[in-house]
This record gives C-alpha cells, structure tokens and sequence, in this order.
C-alpha cells in the first residue's frame, strides 16, 4: 500500500517565505513600467537581484518599492542620473524608508493646495466686487490665479483667495488685500527657508552622515512628518500675539486722538 506524499515543516516555510513573489513581468505590471525599463534599472544597480528558480528571477514586496521610488522621484523631475546617485548601492529598506517620507510631504496637510478651475463671473461672484474692475487681473498677476481661456481660470491658491474674499467682506479694499499677500508671504517664506535650513543641519545631515542608519528612520520620519504642524502651531501664536499687540498700540493711539479732538482737549 502506497503512502500518501507528507508535505515536510521546510516545505511549507518556503512556500510561505515566497509567497507573493512576482515575475519580471509581473513586477513591471505591478509598479507601471515596461520590462525593458525594469531591467535597465536593475542593470544601474537600482534593483536588488532576484531569487532564482533556474533562469526565472522571482521579486518581492522590497523590489516593489525599490521601483516605485525611482517612479515616485522620476516623476517629481528628478533626473535619472540624480536618482542612481542617491539610491545606488542602498539596501532595500531604505526604498521603504523613503517612500514613508515623501508620503509625508504628499500628505494633505503638507501638499499644496490643488487648483480650482472657475469661470471669470463665478470668481467674480465669489469676491464680491463689481463688474469692469481689474481685480481678477491682478489676481493672475499676482500668481493666484492663471487665464485658461476667456471665460475661465484656474485659481492655484483656493484657500488664500477664500481668505482675501473674507477680509474684503470685513471692510478692507481688494487692492489693500492684494498687497497684504507679500506682505504675509515673503517673510513667512525667509521663515521656512531658515527652519527647513536648521532641520537639515540638525537632524537629516547627522543622520546621512552616519549612512542612514536603518533603526534610525523611523525617528527621523516621525521627526519631519511633526515639522509642519508644530511649525504651523508656532507660526498661528507668534502671529496671534504680534497682531494682538499691534490692535492694542493702534487702538491706544485712536482712543488718544479722540481725545485731542474732544472739546475742551
């Protein structure tokens, strides 16, 4: 009588171990790229080398990632050549690593603010100004906004002119609003020059130093993913209580006026 096939413990942790493993074609598939790309990447030293089963390479998870960061830098306008030089020779985790930082810059509280596309006459409507002035004009000179065509724009920074219609509404001129944008910008954006400036010298160019350390990154993630909202944070209180002080000295020097106006002052 024939026994039936066992199917031995080594057995089956291989076949866990590979379980998910992808073609050459199936990885191309997986990470939106041509096989010929695939290999031309692996011949830069991109891509770690496969498993082999006779002459068929199998990939995992890592060499997924590896891929889509060369992609995800590709597409930011990074250039190829860039891309060899910061990623050759890495280890595999640093694509994981990597792909969780720029989650973080593509998170919604990090990213830009997505364009609107809206008709002359709506963005009209929306500031509430009147026909036959110049303000949607100098909205685009001012780089709000850009002409599509001669009924429609796109407005790139929604929630500044949302903003802007806001203090338009309080009782401020369109053109006083529109001068306060630089006035706002320009030092907010020395500010985060000088703040990102800091976080390199203090924080990423150590850790680059010391080869990325890879129970490191982590710490380091978390430590720029905390950079814009404790920045923000930063930035609303400091504003709060310049603009605070400001209202108090501008209020005190009205109230003294009134004062010298009244009879008998």
């Amino acid at each position: 009588m024939t026994e039936p096939p066992t199917h031995c413990p080594e057995d089956e942790m291989a076949d866990t171990e590979h379980e998910g493993e992808l073609t050459v074609d199936e990885l191309a598939a997986r990470v939106g790229m041509t096989v010929r790309n695939v290999r031309a990447y692996a011949s830069r030293g991109l891509l770690d080398p496969p498993r082999l089963e006779g002459r068929t390479g199998y990939y995992q998870q890592a060499h997924v990632n590896q891929l889509t960061l060369v992609r995800t830098l590709l597409d930011r306008g990074y250039t190829l050549q860039a891309v060899e030089k910061a990623l050759q020779d890495k280890p595999a985790a640093t694509a994981d690593y990597a792909l969780d930082l720029i989650g973080v810059l593509d998170s919604p509280l990090a990213r830009e603010q997505e364009p609107e596309t809206m008709s002359r006459s709506a963005l009209i409507a929306l500031t509430g100004i009147p026909r036959g002035t110049d303000l949607v004009d100098r909205m685009v000179d001012a780089g709000l906004a850009a002409v599509v065509d001669d009924d429609t724009l796109e407005v790139y920074r929604p929630d500044v002119v949302r903003a802007g219609v806001s203090a338009i509404a309080m009782g401020l001129s369109p053109e006083t609003v529109l001068e306060l944008l630089p006035a706002l910008s320009t030092p907010l954006r020395a500010a985060a020059d000088d703040l990102v400036a800091r976080v390199r010298h203090d924080i990423w160019q150590p850790f680059a130093q010391r080869g990325m350390p890879e129970d490191e990154w982590t710490s380091v993630v978390t430590s720029i993913a905390n950079l814009l909202p404790v920045a923000a944070q930063a930035v609303v209180a400091v504003f709060r209580d310049e603009l605070a002080h400001s209202i108090d000295e501008a209020l005190g020097e009205e109230l003294a006026a009134l004062a010298e106006q009244a009879p008998g002052s």
